[in-house]
């Protein structure tokens, strides 16, 4: 079931920040049950490319452009290990190219582009990260590492597989010292208990330009099911020490997915736009507050967020929550913060 509701600010320009590209039908029958389900739900139909971007994209907001974050998909298997994920660079600049053809508009997708290196191979991650530059074509920004882990195995699941402490690892610590020579962003996403590893990370690399996925992923699932109220001040003191870091910015967003269960009742229940912000009120509005809107920026986080809200009506439902901003706040959290930290100004139309 799909809510269906008019289109609030339909003129309002927005840049997605954070959104993903995928096929995943040849490998959902290789997880396990009740994984399987989740990787189905998430994925749609199993996969997220050009045309289902355009789709949602096209769905009545005024969106502009996109970043590509990365998700492990198209890894290029000719290559050595390292070298991989170069192949996703590679697909999503196709993309890209695809969408600045002037066919569509001025439409831009994936007109910034976040890969992935593994940062715990030190100084060897140079070649890795100068390749992916060179596969982006002038649209590379960064990377991601997620270090997203928990005990309890059933929060996250097959999928993924980061080490315990992975922030504060003296090799990932190697790697993020060479990375940081090249003047790129790192997208750090990790689950609400571990967010004093982003402070520390934060603090020892204060030059580093880190962005927060995800309003930190508070948790309501497996273990962590119905604790999102006693946990919540945990997550609000930990979301203001990072805010104390100049270096660090905020997504908003990602509350829709299975991991928040904000709404706990996926997938793809149809809850409306005033439900959502209700729900995700205290999150985004601690967030903002803490970063300010110049350090914060909505995302879609699409597919994934599929799991709670449509795209229509997530946008709808982020636009409800900014309506106390003032003009020039809006523009910086639905597009002018995006731009100006992924370095594309010139996607946003002229004022």
């Amino acid at each position: 079931m799909t809510a269906t509701e008019e289109i609030l600010e339909p003129d309002l320009p927005i840049i997605d920040p954070h959104h993903h590209l995928w096929d995943l039908r040849p490998l959902v029958p290789s997880f396990p049950e009740p994984r399987h389900d989740f990787i189905e739900a998430i994925a749609g139909a199993g996969y997220y490319t050009f045309d289902e971007l355009f789709a949602d994209t096209h769905s009545g907001h005024n969106v502009v452009g996109t970043v590509f974050m990365e998700c492990g998909a198209f890894y290029d298997v000719s290559r050595d290990e390292a070298m991989k994920p170069v192949g996703e660079v590679e697909f999503v600049n196709g993309v890209a190219a695809q969408g600045a053809s002037g066919l569509y508009g001025a439409y831009r997708p994936c007109a910034a582009i976040v890969g992935h290196a593994d940062l715990t191979r030190g100084d060897a991650v140079k070649p890795v990260i100068e390749a992916l530059i060179a596969a982006g074509n002038g649209r590379f920004r960064g990377i991601r590492h997620a270090a997203a882990w928990d005990a309890d195995p059933e929060v996250l699941g097959p999928p993924f597989h980061a080490p315990e402490g992975l922030y504060g690892s003296d090799s990932f610590r190697a790697g993020f010292a060479a990375y940081a020579d090249y003047g790129l962003t790192f997208d750090a996403w990790l689950l609400e208990p571990q967010l004093g590893d982003a402070l520390e990370l934060a603090k020892a690399f204060p030059d580093q330009q880190i962005v927060l996925d995800h309003c930190g992923t508070p948790l309501n699932i497996a273990c962590y099911r119905g604790k999102l109220h006693e946990r919540f001040d945990i997550w609000r003191n930990s979301i203001h020490a990072l805010a104390e870091c100049p270096n660090v910015a905020v997504k908003l967003g990602g509350l829709a997915m299975a991991f928040c269960g904000l709404p706990e009742d996926g997938p793809a229940k149809g809850h409306g736009s005033e439900h959502l912000a209700a729900v995700w009120r205290p999150y985004i509005e601690t967030c903002i507050e803490a970063f300010g809107p110049d350090r914060a920026m909505f995302e879609s986080n699409y597919p994934v967020d599929r799991w709670g809200a449509s795209y229509p009506v997530l946008w709808n439902a982020f636009k409800r929550l900014a309506q106390g901003h003032s003009a020039d706040e809006k523009h910086a959290l639905f597009a002018g913060t995006a731009a100006r930290i992924y370095g594309i100004e010139d996607v946003l139309p002229a004022a």
